[in-house]
């Protein structure tokens, strides 16, 4: 028997933080390609540290729904799973090309395969791109686009900006769009100049953030100058300095994310039969939550 266990923060202050950790599960129970499929988190229930115990198979595919490597990729998560034998060493990474080291849980005789986060896995290129078909509604959005994918940035953790500079240099070598860039909250270039950095009439700004919240929600929104004030909402595109904004919202939103969460247990050995296929089929039609 296999288990998929998708590891997400969670949040006690916004209720729809775990909602897309939900979603991607249930898309991928659906495929029935584990045996067991469940959920964990740091700020909600069921809990980091419980939910290997809760499942029966021995064998255990562990994705982080996380943007990139770091303090609780490499650290929270790992200790609270009680990894035997873990050290972010084992995975051998430069900060985005982390994949996957097999490990016991001892007290709880499991053998579990612990897999880097989905936002560094070159699938979530992809992700951004749909993203950005989503938001346009056109499946060919690109020639006259400029595209921008917002992080979070932060001095504290160098790899935060790793993988957005990772994907945005990947788009960019697809020659899909006009201009591409990477912008930032907490550090320089900053989203709320985002159109210093564009001369695209139009242009698409995608936060590569997991779920929607106070950051996507209401900081960048009002930063970039699509409204005065969150609560009163935006219009999608939004009219900023004479260009036209089509903000996306959070990428982890968008159903094809199930895909990018199944890639990663693939790649640590999980047998999936035709499950990519359809996911695949599946999302792409579906409107991303939210939308």
């Amino acid at each position: 028997m296999q288990a998929l266990v998708i590891v997400a923060h969670g949040s006690h202050l916004n209720p729809d933080s775990a909602q897309p950790t939900y979603d991607h599960a249930d898309t991928i129970r659906k495929t029935g390609a584990f045996d067991e499929v469940r959920e964990g988190f740091w700020k909600e229930e069921p809990h980091f540290r419980e939910v290997i115990r809760t499942v029966e198979s021995d064998e255990v595919f562990v994705v982080p729904l996380f943007i990139s490597e770091g303090y609780f990729t490499e650290q929270v998560i790992p200790r609270e799973l009680r990894l035997e034998g873990w050290d972010p060493d084992l995975w051998e990474s430069d900060g985005t090309d982390a994949t996957e080291v097999t490990l016991e849980v001892g007290d709880a005789e499991k053998t579990v395969h612990y897999c880097g986060p989905v936002g560094t896995h070159d699938a979530m290129t992809d992700v951004i791109v749909k993203r950005a078909e989503t938001v346009t509604d056109d499946p060919d959005v690109g020639p006259g686009f400029g595209l921008a994918v917002v992080g979070h940035g932060t001095e504290r953790n160098e790899n935060s900006a790793k993988a957005i500079e990772h994907h945005t240099e990947r788009i960019r070598e697809m020659d899909r769009f006009d201009e591409m860039r990477a912008l930032y909250m907490d550090e320089e270039p900053e989203v709320d100049d985002v159109t210093d950095y564009f001369e695209s009439e139009d242009v698409v700004v995608v936060p590569l953030f997991v779920a929607d919240g106070f950051h996507t929600q209401e900081d960048i929104p009002e930063d970039m100058g699509l409204t005065d004030d969150y609560r009163t909402g935006w219009d999608v595109p939004g009219i900023v300095d004479g260009q036209r904004i089509w903000y996306a919202g959070a990428v982890g939103t968008e159903p094809l994310m199930a895909d990018v969460i199944l890639e990663r247990a693939v790649d640590a050995g999980a047998d999936v039969g035709d499950a990519l296929e359809q996911v695949e089929s599946w999302t792409s039609e579906r409107p991303a939550a939210g939308d």
